[in-house]
């Protein structure tokens, strides 16, 4: 195993408490070397934030909760070799989130280990792929998703956008060329009537290949697009809005990962005016700054980007863990995944259950604009995320879909 770090917190209680059930160990298994590291190296951060607090709780059983952690490299191949090995020592529960691509590489070694292995079952808790296919059909009974869709985002983002009248009637749709960027391309094609605008031209791009977006940022100003929507992240948003700021682009930037740290640095005043739609902010109200400035106090940082929904799964994976006894000299996974279907927190923004039917997460979701007025600023600039509108999770919702055919242990 290479680059494998073992982090424990290990506190005095603990050894008094334990009994005879082996300690939970968790696989991290992320990208966290490479140019989408940047994204991998935040879900860390979020996970050991909430995993700090579980064991200081007690952990699991009375013994803390171990997490090791195997750098992927952002490769399908590499993620697969690691969930191996993270299986192979012990880990019963595999943990990740960048990219769908490879999420959809592990929840389908998850699914073959666990068919190969009854009784020796492994949960996967995905906190970031957003593709549909995850709870469509390569849905599991193993696989839980604390993360949005494309559905989800582009239905709460059209909408606020068009009564902040900031939509247009031409949009620009521009995405990524895998399974993620082809779902958001096609909600944006789908919420055409109900956000009164027509897609002027549909862009699907190399993933982290494009060093320069000088020229799709020139596509997009001859197209004469009043907006642009794109469910870019990492690496291709980053040098995407530095193209924006380089060419003095105009049009509205309606994103979901807008709120990555240095995005708002590297777009300038280009980026003023710019809107997200993301599961949490700040200053939406007084639980959300509290949440952020515990945060803060503990990372050097406020939550942002894909951090507050990974704190929010850890939560809900907590609430699952109280309620789960030792089964021999471990955990019963089954058992564990069915309390996580119960598993329901009141977050900062509001009520987070699980949906038993998919393993999608429901929760609230904010549509919110880049603005010098905003309270928080971010990126060391004059500007920050000012809240829109705000969505229950009912709001937010899509339905299960059809091809999802879960098959559940008895």
């Amino acid at each position: 195993m290479n680059k494998k770090q073992i982090s424990l917190s290990v506190c005095a209680l603990f050894a008094a408490g334990a009994v005879q059930a082996a300690p939970l160990k968790v696989a991290l298994v992320e990208t966290l070397s490479g140019p989408q590291a940047s994204t991998g190296l935040l879900y860390r951060t979020a996970i050991k934030y909430e995993l700090d607090r579980i064991n200081a709780a007690g952990g699991w059983n009375g013994a803390p909760i171990a997490v090791a952690e195997y750098d992927n490299q952002g490769g399908t191949a590499g993620a697969s070799d690691k969930v191996k090995a993270a299986i192979a020592e012990g880990a019963q529960i595999i943990i990740q989130g960048s990219s769908s691509a490879v999420a959809g590489q592990i929840t389908e070694d998850v699914r073959k280990h666990n068919l190969r292995n009854p009784g020796k079952e492994v949960l996967y808790l995905n906190m970031g792929g957003e593709a549909l296919e995850l709870t469509g059909e390569k849905c599991h009974f193993y696989h839980f998703r604390f993360t949005t869709n494309a559905i989800m985002r582009i239905k709460t983002l059209v909408p606020a956008m068009k009564e902040a009248k900031a939509l247009g009637t031409k949009v620009y749709a521009m995405n990524q060329n895998y399974s993620w960027g082809m779902d958001v391309d096609k909600a944006i094609k789908d919420n055409a009537a109900a956000g009164g605008y027509a897609v002027v031209e549909s862009t699907l791009h190399d993933v982290n290949k494009i060093q320069d977006f000088a020229p799709y940022v020139a596509k997009i100003k001859a197209s004469g697009a009043d907006s642009v929507l794109t469910g870019n992240w990492s690496n291709d948003l980053l040098l995407l809005m530095k193209a924006t700021r380089a060419a003095g682009l105009t049009a509205d930037f309606g994103t979901v990962f807008l709120d990555q740290p240095g995005n708002i640095g590297n777009a300038g005043e280009t980026a003023l005016g710019h809107y997200v739609s993301h599961t949490y902010n700040v200053e939406a109200n007084k639980e959300s700054e509290k949440f952020g400035n515990d945060y803060k106090a503990k990372t050097g940082h406020y939550p942002a980007y894909v951090e507050p929904q990974t704190i929010f799964g850890m939560q809900m994976l907590a609430v699952a863990l109280k309620g789960t006894k030792p089964a021999g000299d471990g955990i019963n996974v089954t058992e564990l995944a069915k309390n996580l279907e119960k598993a329901k927190i009141t977050g900062p923004m509001g009520d987070v259950t699980m949906r038993a039917a998919d393993h999608q997460v429901q929760l609230p979701m904010v549509v919110s604009k880049v603005d010098k007025g905003a309270k928080f600023k971010v990126d060391g600039t004059d500007m920050g995320f000012k809240v829109v509108k705000t969505f229950s999770a009912a709001d937010a919702a899509n339905p299960v879909q059809a091809s999802c055919n879960m098959q559940r242990p008895s």
